[in-house]
């Protein structure tokens, strides 16, 4: 009886192991993104400082609570439990180059502040189940700021009401499998004809200019086309904030 306490004892162990060795081996690790960002470049500057280097976003905030935590340059938690993940932009992984650079940058822009949410109403949360949204302080837009800063890449993954390629500098660097999917979509809407002056969006309830870039990345499921503006509007769809239909 004893021994074979000992082999159940024993085989718990093993499966413990074997759990946790996949558990590891499944978990995220990022894109490899890093960049050469010190640390202390923001340490004698005040978050108005920052700020006040850019303009007003036009996203509009929609839901708002008080950053309570930053996990990484990319992801916080609000007072009222919720996740948020700044869509459109990948920052370092921890133990990454850069990790704490752009963590940094978040904390003294968002801890412990109100902060505001323009929720991605194509898709409002990640597999992860963290609310994706770009992240508003003082009127400012967090994602954007750090694409600039060159505090993070690109990581535009659709569908999504934003797109981040209007947030970025020329020499910002792109996530590969997305800039690909970007080229890839581009392409192909650029040679399938003007099937209308506008493009709307059946998922988002949103059109654009058949020249908005938005409007281009649409799942061609959820393409509408529709000849004139007034057309859009009396089916209740509404401008993209990007192109201003």
């Amino acid at each position: 009886m004893e021994i074979n306490k000992k082999h159940i004892f024993s085989l718990l162990i093993i499966l413990v192991i074997v759990a946790g060795a996949i558990s590891i081996a499944s978990a995220y690790t990022g894109t490899g993104f890093s960049h050469t960002v010190p640390s202390s470049k923001y340490s004698d500057l005040s978050a108005s400082d920052i700020l006040n280097k850019y303009p007003n976003t036009d996203c509009k905030v929609e839901e708002s609570g008080v950053c309570t935590q930053v996990v990484d340059g990319d992801t916080i938690y609000l007072d009222n439990g919720k996740k948020v993940r700044f869509v459109g932009v990948n920052t370092p992984e921890r133990g990454v180059t850069g990790y704490i650079a752009s963590k940094n940058f978040v904390q003294k822009l968002c801890l412990n502040k109100k902060v505001g949410l323009d929720v991605d109403n194509s898709k409002h949360n990640d597999k992860y189940g963290r609310t994706l949204a770009v992240v508003i302080v003082d009127g400012k837009n967090v994602n954007e700021m750090l694409l600039k800063e060159g505090l993070a890449e690109i990581m535009y993954i659709p569908p999504s009401e934003f797109y981040p390629y209007h947030w970025a500098n020329s020499d910002t660097h792109t996530a590969d499998s997305y800039s690909t999917y970007s080229n890839t979509h581009s392409d192909k809407f650029s040679s399938s004809g003007d099937s209308g002056s506008y493009i709307g969006n059946s998922n988002s309830g949103k059109f654009h200019e058949a020249s908005c870039q938005w409007g281009q990345k649409t799942a061609e499921h959820n393409m509408v086309y529709f000849n004139s503006r007034s057309d859009a509007v009396s089916q209740g769809y509404v401008p993209c904030k990007a192109c201003n239909p």
